[in-house]
Order: C-alpha cells, then structure tokens, then sequence
C-alpha cells in the first residue's frame, strides 16, 4: 500500500498530463508496490482535485466488461471511472484531436438513471427499474502515462475517461431487448468495428449493477440523473485530426464526432 503522499504526488503526475497533454512514466513503473486500492485513491485524488477546480461530477463509466479485456489486464472483474460535465460533447461536436494524448473510439449504451442505485445486492431487474432511459453514445478514452501499462494505470487514469458524446433514440430500459442492440463503428465511411450489447457481461446493465455493489460498501450511491457508461460492445479505435467517426445503432440512431 502507497502512502497518501504517494496518492498525491501520482495524481499530480496524472492532472499534469491531462493540462499538458503528454504522456507521463506509469505509476507502477514509479511504484511498483502500487495495488487495486491505491489506483482507486489515486483516481479518487484527481477528482477531488478537478471537482475543486469546479468540476461537477455526472456519472460514472464501467470499463473492462468482456473476459478477453479482463484476461488480457490480468484481472477478473471490471474497473470504473468518474465522468465529469467538462467531458460532455454535443453529437456532431468537432473536437480537437490535440486535447488528447492518443485519443480513441468506443461504443456504449447509456443509462440515465431516475433513481438512486446503492450496493449491495442491486441486480439486473433493480438497475432497469432505475433507469429513466437509455441512450446510443460513443466514449472518447485517453492514456495519460505512457506503454506498456497495467490495470493499475489505467484505474488511477480514471478508467482512461476522457469524453462522452450522446446521440440517437433514447428508449425506455425494457423497450427494447438491449442484449440485442448493435451497432457498426465507422471511421472516415469505412467499418471499423462492430459488435453486440450482450458482450457486456451478457447485458448491458449488468455493468451498471457491478457497479453499484463495488461502491456502495464505500458509501456511494448512483445517483439520480447521473450517466453510467455501461461498457463498450467493441475494440477502441484510434482517431487522430482529419478523422470522422459514426456509430450506427440501427433502429436506436446513430451518432457522430468529427476530430480537427
């Protein structure tokens, strides 16, 4: 276990990466101690210090759903990082490539929740209750420590967080079966990617129950209003200026960013 110190000086590493937009050296090259408990304090650290600097917190993303993301991280479970309001794009939006280290591309349903979620034993029927809608968007991920990383690197990273762009149809959780739902991933007209919602851990809100049971032993609850990115259903695509993305969720709508 680091010491706060160590929390302090990592998450300053990682808030001076962010505003500088470089890669710093990873933390567990630095720390080599470093342990799930310490990513999560690190994580914790930089929010506090962003949401002091008049950040509002609007949700949270799940990430590492599918096995082989987990088995390829060494890990068994997902991980999870804080979205904040200053992440949020607009569907459409041209976004600076250059206000990112290596931007790239997921694609997620989003749960907005209309009543609070709080762990233990929140379950897939309790998640759909919850939820006002759910929502077509692609998640904009960042790495803001240099190759190769580990989990928990990534973890301290805020789950690699950088973005959120909304966009489609929204409809109601049990509207549509959403292990079903699809989509195609384009980069500049061609496909990419594409994938399933039920490669999220079988369905899509179950990363949102995972959530709620790892943090409520800690006091956090999901709250009302809030955003949970729920896991993407494909492989990150790299976008560099010049590129514009779209994702085609069929009958729930597309949307799309262009990178300047």
């Amino acid at each position: 276990m680091l010491t706060p110190a160590d929390h302090q000086r990592a998450a300053q590493r990682l808030i001076i990466a962010a505003t500088e937009r470089k890669q710093a050296e990873q933390l567990s090259k630095t720390w080599p101690s470093i342990g799930f408990d310490d990513a999560y304090a690190i994580q914790s650290e930089v929010i506090r210090q962003k949401v002091a600097g008049g950040a509002k917190i609007i949700g949270h993303k799940i990430g590492l759903t599918s096995k082989a993301m987990q088995r390829s991280s060494g890990i068994d479970e997902p991980d999870y990082g804080v979205l904040l309001d200053d992440m949020v794009f607009a569907d459409g939006a041209k976004i600076k490539a250059s206000n990112f280290c290596v931007p790239r591309v997921e694609v997620e349903l989003c749960f907005v929740l209309k009543k609070p979620l709080k762990g233990p034993g929140v379950g897939l029927i309790d998640v759909l209750r919850a939820t006002e809608y759910v929502v077509p968007s692609l998640e904009l991920i960042d790495a803001r420590l240099q190759d190769p990383r580990k989990i928990y690197d990534t973890i301290s990273d805020n789950g690699a967080a950088a973005g959120i762009v909304l966009g489609g149809r929204p409809v109601g959780a049990t509207e549509v079966d959403l292990r079903w739902v699809g989509c195609a991933l384009y980069k500049n007209g061609e496909v990419e990617e594409t994938g399933l919602a039920s490669g999220v851990m079988g369905h899509p809100a179950m990363g949102i129950a995972w959530l709620a049971n790892k943090v409520g032993p800690h006091g956090i609850t999901l709250e009302p209003g809030h955003m949970m990115l729920a896991g993407s259903f494909t492989r990150p695509v790299w976008v560099a200026a010049g590129d514009t993305v779209q994702a085609d969720f069929g009958p729930l709508g597309n949307v799309a960013v262009q990178f300047v």
